[in-house]
């Protein structure tokens, strides 16, 4: 299942985002994956990155579209999001250490505890490529109790 979505640079549209990719899962893994807590992963990794281009990529130009790409092949889950702004060099990006009680960067450092694989490509087809991949745990089903056969 291959899904996209153009939406402007402004966390108005942050609801439509998350409804988007939520809707677009749920139809296909609902009964595979424990959907409460993987969409709720899910949508934290996606509200961190779009939330990141509307701050920062797009900063004051909500007229500059942002993409977003979905790709769904059984339980692996890829993402795109497409910005069109000048770009952050990941090499200059150092997690927040918690007794500093730092208020940003969390970002990135949350999207990649919650995803498999995290890669962001600068300037590609006149834009930058944040691709998050995941694979989803099946849903343990629970072994029903057999009865003990007689002796």
């Amino acid at each position: 299942m291959k899904s996209e979505l153009h939406v402007p640079s402004d966390l108005k549209f942050l609801t439509i985002v998350e409804n988007w990719l939520l809707g677009c899962l749920e139809v296909h893994l609902k009964g595979s994956v424990d959907w409460s807590r993987q969409s709720s992963r899910l949508r934290l990794a996606l509200v961190e990155a779009y939330s990141n281009v509307v701050r920062h990529a797009h900063k004051d130009q909500p007229l500059l579209p942002v993409l977003l790409r979905l790709e769904l092949k059984d339980r692996d889950i890829a993402l795109e999001v497409w910005d069109r702004g000048e770009g952050y060099d990941l090499s200059n990006y150092l997690p927040p250490c918690p007794n500093d009680r730092q208020e940003g960067g969390y970002g990135w450092l949350i999207i990649y505890r919650l995803m498999d694989k995290v890669e962001y490509q600068l300037q590609v087809n006149g834009g930058n490529c944040l691709k998050l991949e995941v694979t989803l745990p099946e849903t343990v089903q629970p072994v029903s109790a057999q009865p003990a056969s007689a002796i």
